[in-house]
């Protein structure tokens, strides 16, 4: 029961470890986060995918306005092109251990798409709420205990 078994995508609350919501993943899955800029009020969407030390790889950014927060260049080997209205850094390799998300309270909307579902982040988190998504295995008592998001 407390043995961790299955690898998860967690939504922990804040640092402190404590599992708000979960999504079961595989390396290699590959993943969404989709918000509206704050700011600019522009759509920004993120790819990402699972690697073999379970990091989160982020691979693709496309945005609408540069400004406040967003990348105006592209990396070492990423691509940036220009299409239509949308700026995409493609080719990207950004590697996380894991990533804090303030979850929008009014605008952003944060939405996580998985396998072509998309799930609105707050309503397992709560809006406004500071978590830390990441990728690690976790045991019964965390899925018991955490919402998952797949099983709403």
């Amino acid at each position: 029961m407390f043995i961790p078994f299955k690898e998860a995508l967690v939504f922990e609350y804040q640092n402190q470890g404590k599992i708000m919501a979960y999504l079961g993943i595989k390396i290699k899955d590959r993943f969404t986060i989709r918000y509206t800029h704050s700011v600019h009020l522009t759509p920004v969407i993120e790819d990402y995918y699972v690697n073999e030390k379970n990091e989160i790889v982020q691979t693709k950014e496309t945005y609408e306005r540069f400004g406040i927060g967003m990348p105006n260049n592209a990396i070492g080997d990423e691509i940036f092109t220009h299409k239509g209205n949308k700026y995409i850094i493609s080719n990207m390799h950004r590697v996380f251990p894991y990533i804090d998300l303030r979850v929008g309270q009014v605008v952003a909307n944060h939405t996580l798409i998985f396998k072509g579902k998309s799930y609105r982040i707050a309503d397992f988190t709560g809006e406004g709420t500071w978590v830390r998504m990441k990728v690690r295995k976790i045991n019964l008592w965390e899925m018991m205990k955490g919402v998952n998001i797949i099983g709403r």
